[in-house]
């Protein structure tokens, strides 16, 4: 057990009580009914056990939250089983169809299309989200260990007035460590870059303890500043406007104990080395926009030192805690991640629903156009 503070507020693990009982607990309960939950998912999780559980957990809440949001990308063939699926659970469930023609149609006339992605289907959510409640909690679907005490856990802070929450937690299964685009590419790209750079954008970067979690938890109008790329990269970027939104001081993260979520293969567009490159263009990005300027012709060199050294200190821990490692293998990935490294593309983000030319009644007007056609 550790009870260290990082630059942002850090609620810890302390017991089996911690977030459940107490005035705080019963005030983040209470919160869930003025909170918007937005589940993002894609044809995978249609009917798939860990999403099963995740909304068989969210029945559970008590109160129930305001609404939850599922966008869902899905083919025309599969939106409606799916639909009929997500709508069989005692919810107040709003199915949005991500890649319904009317939608995609409203996107362009907007001047808003692009390609598709994780991002982009949570941005379809969160303005309609952050009309439906005074929170807004956003939580992957494939995490085959959770708990619906994670929805009231990532608000409690928001009840003591931080307008920002992120949920952490240990990435051990099988025995051995996961989390391995975060050990081997965040962690170690961060490393090095604040190793040259005196920013504070960096050591926000590195206070959050699982910064590429998916679960997070803001306030209504926190939610409708953030600017959302359009995949992978949405964690990081969700971080850069988190920044600037609520700083250190308005931010927190949440202990959320151990997590057993789905594992991707490393190789190719669909694996963990073509994720890092979307994350490495945002968080990039990320820190440009915000006064660092990267030397990229030494930053690779640079990661892959920082990668080294953190390879050492898991092969120790894992030691230590009897668990299967493969220095070789760690490093094999090191390899592959480097070559992300490079100058962020062009500018994709869809913009802050404050600055949106589409409205959240016309992205769910879409959706529910499609139910009636």
């Amino acid at each position: 057990m550790e009870y260290v503070q990082e630059r942002i507020a850090t609620l810890h693990e302390f017991g089996g009580t911690a977030g459940r009982d107490g005035n705080l607990a019963r005030a983040a309960a209470d919160a869930v009914a003025e909170t918007a939950v937005v589940v993002p998912m894609t044809a995978r999780e249609h009917e798939n056990p860990a999403a099963e559980r995740v909304l068989s957990e969210l029945e559970s809440l008590d109160p129930a939250p305001a609404a939850v949001f599922v966008p869902v990308r899905a083919d025309a063939d599969e939106i409606g089983p799916f639909r009929n699926w997500l709508e069989s659970f005692s919810l107040p469930i709003r199915v949005l169809w991500c890649n319904a023609p009317r939608v995609d149609a409203l996107l362009a006339d907007a001047g808003l299309d692009g390609e598709f992605g994780k991002g982009r289907d949570v941005w379809l959510a969160l303005g309609p989200a952050a009309d439906a409640g005074e929170y807004v909690v956003v939580h992957d679907a494939d995490a085959r260990s959770y708990e619906a005490g994670h929805v009231p856990r990532l608000l409690a802070p928001l009840t003591m007035d931080y307008a920002f929450s992120k949920g952490y937690y240990a990435r051990v299964e099988d025995g051995r460590l996961y989390g391995r685009l975060f050990r081997l590419f965040y962690a170690p790209l961060v490393r090095a870059l604040a190793d040259r750079h005196d920013a504070p954008i960096l050591d926000y970067l590195r206070a959050f303890r699982y910064p590429l979690a998916g679960e997070f938890a803001a306030t209504a109008a926190l939610a409708r500043r953030l600017r959302a790329p359009r995949a992978w990269g949405l964690e990081v970027g969700t971080l850069g406007d988190a920044f600037d939104a609520a700083g250190f001081d308005g931010a927190a993260q949440v202990d959320l104990g151990r997590h057993e979520h789905d594992h991707r293969a490393v190789a190719g567009e669909t694996g963990l080395e073509g994720m890092s490159r979307e994350v490495a263009g945002e968080l990039l990005r990320v820190v440009e926009e915000r006064g660092v300027d990267p030397d990229y012709e030494t930053l690779r060199e640079r990661y892959l030192a920082a990668g080294d050294r953190l390879i050492e200190q898991y092969r120790a821990d894992a030691a230590f805690n009897g668990l299967a490692y493969d220095p070789a293998a760690e490093r094999d990935q090191l390899a592959r991640y480097a070559g992300s490294i490079a100058p962020p593309d062009p500018d994709r983000r869809l913009p802050p629903w404050t600055d949106a030319p589409v409205t959240p009644e016309a992205i769910v007007s879409a959706t529910l156009a499609v139910r009636n056609a």
